[in-house]
């Protein structure tokens, strides 16, 4: 195909928002077909390894010359992907409801989960909520709230489960929550004890800390950071960069933000007021908004990888629990995942507490926040960006003005919700950190925080949830599949291999069959492993040929189903009839991999050692 995937397959943005201006510029155009029926019956053997005398393409043009030693990280693509069918088409879609764990199928803790009486009560509550509906809908003024009461009528036919959480959430007052809706902050618990799906593990180690997160035993996530990732790891830092160059041809320009390498700052990320721009062009170049030793504040969306440096924005954000702050902006939005009647009022929420001159964002996690808890979060991230301006005014180097927290309360920050059953954590300093910050935005959960004394346990922390025997299989090139299959995972340079194999699976029935369910088996798994080695960037699967063409499309649907659960955004294409999936996910780091492995010094990473002694 003449279509080319994009290096990241993702934007920079951690929720998916409402916002109220959005600019998407399709510059490609659709994918031209290369199949036809003629070469149908040159379709390769089941089993075969195709491709392994296809010639590689050129060198991509636009390249920097061996004269500058400096390499850009890729740019994004997505607008030069072919149509927008085929985009949305391969975006896999993500679950409504929760940050980043999809909700478990269990009804809320309340009263009206448990009334005898609900049938009889259910006809009046949906006379009285659609006549709030009316109502509401009536006095909105703004075509946004509108479409939103719009859509919230047709789907009018909801539980009574999800009324009644509704209804709790208008019975607020002051900023005080209901009971109702602290039981379901707190979560669920059984004979006294939480219960939830995930569990998370953080064992510190001088010189290390790795934070693990798991599904019932199951290891699903796994985080590693050293104190030398103030180099590597410094996704979400903001500093004082200054301009060492800007290249027209790129459409970039490299800054200099003290870290070892320069980073690079694209045409697209870059902030200007239009007053400053001497031509007046309404979209002027960048280098007539940029200039060799000009000063900007700047944030790193992407971390170095390799010889790349990292990738820098000027749209500042800060994060918070429930809200994100984006300085000197219009931006205002509200997360899609939430139901339209929390999405309404957080947005009445909003109209009253948005700061001025900045723009916000409420994050997922805000669904039960009440006005008090928004207002005190912003203010928070507001006061951090006023030390960081006054942080740049001082400066006359480049430094860092911002570093985003350690890597426990980073991951904390992001993922800990009533859906843990717990957080335990092995070192006292971190764990009283780790408590406070967890008692000041979600008291409810606070006692979901534990301290692990490994000493008095007589066994490690990760040992005695069996963590480090998973992370061993995840670092190995092959991986079993229950039936006997297995895959095998090859990293190169400009992409990720996966090759699906039948293995010691000799099936039953008949070969299709067999073939099929392997690779449902096979779809499975590698949503599982892309999530725990943090498998980024292009992704190219190699599955095993079938036939049957609705075969294939199952395989495909169970694929995105299961990389649902995925917070990190990807892309998948259909199999082509080389059995091949094209895909794309978000890449910030360089993986699970490199966090425990290092470049071997006689093959140089190749695998292999050149004998030059027989070209004598």
């Amino acid at each position: 195909m003449d279509q080319t995937p994009p290096r990241d397959g993702s934007e920079h943005q951690s929720d998916s928002v409402e916002q109220s201006s959005v600019a998407s510029n399709d510059q490609g155009s659709s994918p031209s077909e290369t199949s036809s029926p003629s070469h149908s019956s040159q379709r390769r053997r089941r089993g075969s390894r195709g491709g392994q005398g296809r010639a590689k393409s050129a060198g991509e043009p636009g390249a920097l010359s061996s004269e500058n030693p400096e390499e850009l990280p890729e740019p994004m693509r997505e607008g030069r992907m072919g149509s927008q069918e085929a985009r949305e088409k391969a975006l896999v879609k993500k679950p409504q409801i929760g940050d980043t764990m999809p909700v478990p199928n269990v009804p809320p803790p309340g009263p009206a989960a448990s009334s005898p009486s609900g049938s009889e009560q259910a006809q009046p509550a949906s006379k009285n909520n659609q006549k709030r509906r009316r109502k509401s809908s009536g006095e909105k003024s703004q075509p946004e709230d509108n479409k939103s009461a719009a859509d919230n009528d047709k789907g009018s036919a909801g539980s009574n489960s999800g009324r009644s959480r509704s209804n709790s959430r208008r019975r607020r007052r002051g900023g005080e929550l209901s009971a109702e809706a602290r039981d379901q902050r707190r979560g669920r618990e059984r004979n006294g004890k939480p219960i939830g799906r995930y569990f998370m593990c953080v064992q510190v180690r001088e010189g290390i800390t790795q934070v693990a997160v798991l599904e019932g035993r199951n290891l699903i996530e796994h985080y590693v950071s050293r104190p030398a990732d103030d180099v590597s790891q410094i996704h979400g830092n903001i500093y004082l960069g200054r301009v060492q160059n800007v290249l027209p041809g790129m459409e970039a320009a490299f800054v200099d933000i003290a870290t070892p390498k320069n980073a690079v700052l694209y045409r697209g990320d870059v902030q200007y007021e239009s007053e400053d721009i001497e031509s007046g062009d309404s979209d002027p170049r960048i280098e007539q908004i940029l200039k060799n030793r000009q000063t900007i504040v700047c944030q790193v969306t992407k971390n170095p990888i390799g010889a790349k440096g990292a990738r820098l924005t000027q749209e500042v954000s800060l994060p918070g629990r429930f809200v994100v702050l984006i300085p000197n902006s219009t931006t205002y939005g509200i997360s899609k995942r939430l139901p339209d009647d929390v999405r309404r009022r957080l947005r009445n929420i909003l109209d009253k507490v948005k700061p001025e001159g900045h723009g916000l964002i409420v994050r997922t996690a805000a669904e039960h926040a009440t006005e008090a808890e928004l207002t005190a979060d912003m203010r928070l991230l507001l006061e951090q960006w006023n030390r960081i301006e006054a942080l740049a005014m001082e400066a006359k180097k480049p430094t860092l003005l911002h570093r985003e927290p350690e890597l426990a309360v980073r991951v904390i920050r992001e993922e800990f919700n009533a859906d843990y059953r717990g957080v335990v954590i092995d070192d006292r300093r971190l764990f009283e950190e780790v408590r406070d910050y967890v008692a000041a935005f979600n008291p409810e959960l606070a006692d979901r925080v534990e301290y692990y004394d490994a000493e008095a346990e007589g066994l490690a922390l990760f040992e005695r949830h069996h963590v480090h025997e998973q992370v061993h299989k995840a670092l190995d090139r092959k991986v079993w599949l229950p039936s006997g299959g297995s895959l095998i995972i090859e990293h190169t340079e400009a992409l990720s291999v996966i090759d699906v194999n039948t293995g010691k699976n000799v099936g039953t029935s008949n070969l299709e069959e067999t073939v099929f369910n392997n690779n449902l088996e096979a779809a499975e798994e590698i949503a599982k492993q892309l999530r725990l080695r943090d498998i980024g960037g292009i992704i190219v699967i190699d599955f095993i040929d079938m036939e049957v063409k609705a075969n294939r499309s199952k395989v495909i649907e169970t694929f995105r189903d299961a990389l649902a659960r995925d917070k990190t955004r990807t892309q998948v294409f259909d199999i082509s009839e080389l059995g091949l999936v094209e895909m794309t996910r978000k890449r910030i780091g360089e993986g699970l991999l490199t966090e425990f492995s290092q470049e071997c010094p006689n093959c140089s990473g190749r695998g292999v050692v050149v004998d030059h002694s027989l070209l004598d």
